[in-house]
């Protein structure tokens, strides 16, 4: 079997934000093959990931075996370090992984989950993002939340989140895991006033406190915390998580499987994180692509919920009474119609 085509397109449907997830955001990979099989993955970088597909990446993959994945993995990390070993490039080549793993599983008439050594049909526990406060409606389907909160720049914004952690433990109840992402706009005081004030709401993890490159701030903070440190969604590759997981700079490890260089990365990261003793939570586990290894590599599986403007994806699982179940189809069992993509 052999590569006859490699496209890349950015879907954009009319509930996608207005941010830069969606104008870096995600983009859809197809690889075509002369055995009449197509796999499919998403990726990331917005225009700019589809252009490094299209070009670099399809004329190095034109020809190639598509089952050879983790070789092809390499060849493409090496042909784009002229120009990014994190960031863009590997979003780009993301997506790529991700549809060479779907032909791998259609080939084989298996689950990708299969094919990493798991099991279908197991029910997988989800937890929620929420950007305000935690609805009834919420609490009536889930069993875990994630806070999404905003900069500190005041006593008065530090009040507010110790007040929001306060009401949404009341809401969601005491055996409810509880979260709170920081999405790196805190320094290391604040995160620690942060951390004094709400340790006492039993909090699972505090995610990304910190700047990604601010390594020595998370050594001291690993340190000094009384709730565990997530982070790892704005890593890429196996070897940038190297140092996280070597210095134990994170309890919690959440590798996006669309960002950090697709499931050939994702396994890397979850055997360094199994030999180290340390979590991997998935960024998007809900989504079908992590799910996978979710269900196939994690031994206390927990998945987020993913992004409600992808219904172009067709066949992924849906979320039900807050757990997710994979189904039997082969590869990713995703079904994209190409007819009717919002481009």
């Amino acid at each position: 079997m052999k590569i006859t085509d490699v496209r890349a397109i950015q879907p954009v449907a009319e509930n996608s934000p207005p941010d830069w997830r969606t104008t870096m955001g995600q983009i859809l990979v197809a690889v075509d093959t002369d055995g009449g099989v197509t796999g499919y993955g998403v990726g990331g970088g917005g225009a700019a990931g589809v252009h490094v597909v299209n070009t670099v990446l399809r004329d190095l993959l034109l020809g190639r075996n598509p089952e050879s994945v983790e070789d092809l993995w390499r060849e493409m990390y090496f042909s784009t370090l002229p120009f990014g070993c994190k960031g863009l490039a590997i979003m780009a080549i993301s997506g790529v992984d991700l549809a060479l793993w779907d032909i791998r599983g259609r080939v084989a008439g298996e689950p990708v989950a299969v094919l990493l050594g798991g099991n279908i049909g197991d029910s997988i526990p989800v937890y929620v993002t929420v950007w305000d406060t935690i609805s009834a409606a919420q609490v009536a389907e889930f069993g875990a939340f994630k806070l999404h909160v905003k900069r500190i720049e005041s006593d008065e914004d530090l009040r507010s989140i110790g007040e929001l952690v306060d009401a949404s433990r009341r809401t969601a109840g005491p055996d409810a895991k509880l979260m709170v992402d920081a999405w790196m706009q805190w320094d290391l005081p604040t995160t620690l006033a942060v951390i004094r004030m709400i340790e006492q709401y039993d909090v699972t993890w505090i995610e990304e406190p910190l700047p990604v490159d601010d390594l020595a701030g998370y050594e001291t903070l690993v340190g000094q915390s009384k709730i565990p440190i997530a982070g790892g969604e704005h890593e890429f590759t196996a070897a940038g998580f190297r140092p996280l997981i070597e210095r134990r700079l994170h309890q919690v490890l959440q590798p996006d499987v669309c960002w950090c260089g697709g499931m050939t990365q994702l396994v890397e990261i979850y055997r360094m994180a199994s030999a180290a003793g340390l979590q991997v939570c998935p960024h998007r586990g809900a989504e079908v692509w992590a799910l996978h290894a979710i269900a196939a590599l994690d031994q206390n599986p927990l998945a987020e919920s993913g992004r409600p403007w992808m219904t172009w994806v067709g066949g992924q699982s849906s979320i039900e009474q807050g757990s997710v179940t994979l189904s039997d189809a082969p590869g990713f069992g995703i079904v994209i119609d190409e007819t009717s993509l919002p481009v």
